[in-house]
């Protein structure tokens, strides 16, 4: 065990873990953020997705060692001051989600891509969704949320 401090949605954690362990399990199981899901624990489902530095990672795959010294962001840290993000009000307006599982980690990869692009085309949306796997099979409503969702983010960037 090592002594390390992360920062997790804007708070600093000092926790003390293996430095191999996955974020995914430190932000579940040492923070008790639970938003972010184990999928398949490969990188390949996209359940597990969080922002380092703005930047999508599969965070089951990823050591906490590789976190220290940046900034990690959730699906719990997406809204602010009681406000929901204009992804998560599109997957709530459109119903995008179904049993929800994939909702987070769609979400987390839905701010990061209109943050760069908020004009993204209903093509590019689907190319920066490859490798999130929704079982319930809403792609066509994800792609809809997000392509409104962009539309209300033009000019802002939050």
């Amino acid at each position: 065990m090592v002594a390390i401090e992360i920062l997790v949605n804007g708070t600093r954690f000092p926790i003390d873990v293996d430095p191999q362990q996955s974020l995914l399990s430190v932000l579940r199981d040492e923070l008790d953020l639970t938003g972010t899901k184990y999928g398949c624990g490969e990188a390949q489902c996209g359940a597990c997705t969080v922002l380092i530095d703005g930047q999508p990672i599969r965070s089951c795959v990823t050591a906490v060692s590789g976190a220290v010294g940046h900034a990690i962001t959730t699906i719990e840290g997406i809204a602010q001051n009681s406000q929901l993000h204009p992804v998560q009000k599109a997957f709530l307006d459109i119903g995008a989600m179904q049993c929800g599982y994939c909702t987070p980690g769609m979400i987390v990869e839905g701010v990061a891509l209109l943050r760069r692009r908020p004009e993204a085309t209903a093509g590019e949306i689907a190319e920066a969704m490859e490798g999130h796997v929704c079982r319930c099979g809403t792609y066509p409503r994800i792609i809809t949320a997000l392509r409104q969702a962009g539309q209300s983010m033009k000019g802002k960037r939050p």
